[in-house]
């Protein structure tokens, strides 16, 4: 039976990079609830959540430079949307997911037992927070190396749906992730006179709305539910 948190020595050899200075790695996989049980005044330094702030920084450049100089034929908007899919928190725990981040983690002792080593957000701002410890120790070069696997991956993995199909292939695509859960578009309002009708859509998953939308047409309308829906699992922005 595996004991938790395994030693930083197996995810150095999972991620193909020794650190120079550990203490990078250890602050990288340290989470709050942990570091609050220190009780030392200074306790909200001592967690990975400045490295989290770094980190994000670092996901973004090194992302934004890659589709820049790999997709020069698109314009800012798909840009945008592509980022915004390998870099959501839905990508990053995925990513945290293949090199079993989440049993290196130092957590609180309730953290720990109410399964925190495979809770979403937690292992996404790890993740995040593993860059900059890798940027801190390394520089740029060296996070590009690990990063950029990662995001070809996910890119290659999404392009079937298209980055620049509609929003409603885009959720579809996001929904057929979790085999057995069903999409659907319910029309729940029509006002306005024939010539300017207006229709109200609800995105429903599993029989829970997840998305409204108003349009001018029932496919416009669908789209915007499809839209709000994207954005409530933070895949688009707002």
């Amino acid at each position: 039976m595996e004991t938790y948190p395994r030693p930083m020595g197996e995810l150095e050899y999972t991620i193909g990079y020794d650190f120079r200075n550990r203490a990078y790695l250890e602050r990288a996989l340290t989470h709050s609830t942990y570091s609050n049980e220190s009780g030392a005044p200074n306790h909200h330094l001592m967690c990975n959540e400045r490295l989290e702030f770094l980190g994000d920084s670092v996901l973004s450049i090194i992302t934004s430079e890659f589709l820049f100089e790999h997709f020069k034929d698109c314009p800012e908007g798909d840009l945008t949307r592509m980022r915004a899919d390998v870099v959501c928190e839905r990508a990053l725990a995925k990513y945290a997911d293949k090199i079993g981040l989440g049993k290196y983690l130092l957590l609180g002792r309730g953290e720990d037992r109410n399964g925190g080593r495979q809770n979403r957000s937690i292992i996404a701002d790890a993740f995040e927070a593993l860059l900059a410890a890798m940027y801190l120790d390394a520089g740029k070069a060296q996070v590009t190396e690990f990063l950029l696997p990662f995001i070809q991956e996910e890119i290659d993995a999404l392009k079937p749906g298209g980055f620049f199909g509609d929003f409603k292939t885009r959720l579809q695509q996001f929904v057929q992730q979790n085999e057995g859960d069903f999409l659907e578009y319910k029309t729940v309002g029509e006002s306005g006179p024939d010539h300017k009708k207006e229709f109200e859509v609800n995105a429903m998953l599993n029989g829970n709305i997840i998305g409204r939308g108003k349009g001018s047409s029932k496919r416009a309308a669908e789209q915007r539910a499809a839209q709000d829906a994207l954005i409530l699992f933070g895949i688009e922005k707002e």
